[in-house]
């Protein structure tokens, strides 16, 4: 079988360049058309761009090579943003953009009995299986989807066939998927592989995906003096690959502790943190390692809105951060949350359901805002004078007499207490 594993302490771009280039060379005839699908600068730390930029560099003297990041929902990337991510030496007009809500067809349905058996009852609805269109252009004889596997809050762990059925997929996948990970628990799924929204995945994978010329790149990253370095590199179709990157992810991207943080502090680059659709992984990804009463304070400079999407941006403004049974009951009652499932799951997973308190300083939003949506507010003048990024390093720290936890990147990894993977 046709397959790359490759892993190491630090696996440098001369050593990716050759493996795929082997991997790809053995795939069969030289690709005519193809189509890369990476994602967006939010996951740069996917070490994604310079493998597109070896890809490219690769392909394109012989193939039409395309390129569209897996926005899911994100804002498109900007064509400074790409260029910072995948390098200047690709043409602007080779990027192509996915619209999650006009772009797609749809290719399959997960039945609603599958989707009530894996959710132990909790919903039962089918899912429709939608995706760009551009994947079901006969033209392109290769489709390579790139990305990282880490701890997720959605499904689990992200990557493999996620990149393509929610970076390229539709409003019915999105919404349900998201739907269906929140009100299983996010503290049931993260940082495990099998979970309802993965079995979904399987699922369209195995009966739908199977009929495309498809192949993932999938990558283990670790943060080393601020760089990303690559700890796994798995090429090919099968799932067992994924399973191999998922068990290296364990144990390079989970920081698993003994004690409960009493107070936990959370920078967001601003350059990939902008809403807090996208920071609040700030608390998806430290929540099982706070205290009851315990406070989370997230420093975000960039934050400027709630929402990626203008409409869930006005969701999220209505209905607030507010825990899992007001949101339950809140999609009962009003047709607007009820049709964006989505939004709704953000809303639970953004709620500590009054186990601690999220503080947010935010760049760009007024305390009037932060408030009205359920969080704390402080100045982010404030926030930066009491905490100063450029000396804390990731970890405890002592500020002002007081114990705090450091985390400079919640994106890179998951924290928990140790117990809850112990059984």
């Amino acid at each position: 079988m046709n397959e790359v594993r490759l892993i190491g302490d630090n696996i440098g771009r001369r050593h990716v360049e050759a493996a795929l280039k082997t991997w790809i060379d053995e795939l069969g005839s030289k690709p005519r058309k193809v189509l890369l699908i990476p994602p967006d600068l939010t996951r740069s730390h996917s070490q994604a761009g310079p493998i597109v930029q070896i890809l490219y560099k690769m392909l394109a003297s012989d193939a039409q090579v395309d390129i569209m990041p897996a926005l899911g929902t994100h804002v498109a990337m900007s064509a400074e943003e790409n260029a910072s991510m995948f390098g200047t030496d690709i043409p602007s007009e080779r990027f192509l953009v996915h619209n999650w809500r006009t772009d797609v067809a749809k290719i399959g349905e997960v039945p609603a009995s599958y989707v009530a058996e894996i959710s132990d009852g909790m919903v039962d609805y089918p899912i429709d299986v939608e995706i760009n269109r551009r994947l079901l252009d006969p033209g392109y004889d290769l489709i390579l989807s790139i990305g990282q596997v880490v701890p997720h809050e959605v499904v689990g762990m992200a990557n493999y066939s996620k990149n393509i059925l929610v970076g390229c997929g539709g409003k019915g996948m999105i919404d349900k998927t998201h739907f269906l990970g929140a009100v299983y628990g996010m503290e049931r799924l993260m940082g495990r592989d099998y979970s309802p929204v993965r079995l979904v995945f399987d699922y369209a994978e195995k009966h739908f995906l199977c009929r495309l010329p498809l192949h993932y790149i999938l990558t283990v990253t670790t943060a080393e003096n601020d760089q990303a370095v690559i700890r796994g590199l798995f090429a090919g179709r099968d799932r067992s690959l994924f399973e191999d990157a998922v068990k290296l992810s364990q144990k390079h991207n989970f920081d698993l502790l003994d004690r409960p943080l009493k107070k936990a502090v959370v920078y967001l680059d601003p350059k990939h943190f902008r809403s807090t659709w996208l920071g609040n992984k700030a608390i998806y990804r430290t929540r099982m390692a706070i205290a009851d009463g315990g406070e989370l304070i997230i420093i975000a400079p960039g934050v400027k809105q709630f929402g990626e999407d203008p409409l869930v941006d006005v969701l999220i403004r209505k209905y607030g951060y507010t825990g899992t049974p007001r949101v339950l009951e809140m999609v009962k009652h009003n047709e607007d949350l009820a049709g964006n499932l989505s939004a709704a799951a953000h809303l639970i997973h953004g709620s500590s359901e009054g186990r601690f308190e999220i503080t947010y300083a935010p760049g760009h939003l007024t305390r009037e805002e932060i408030e009205g949506v359920g969080f704390r507010y402080m100045p982010l003048s404030d926030a930066l004078s009491m905490y100063d990024i450029h000396v804390l390093k990731d970890g405890y720290s002592t500020v002002n007499g007081e114990e705090v936890f450091f985390v400079s990147n919640p994106a890179l990894g998951l924290w928990s207490l140790a117990d809850h993977f112990r059984n």
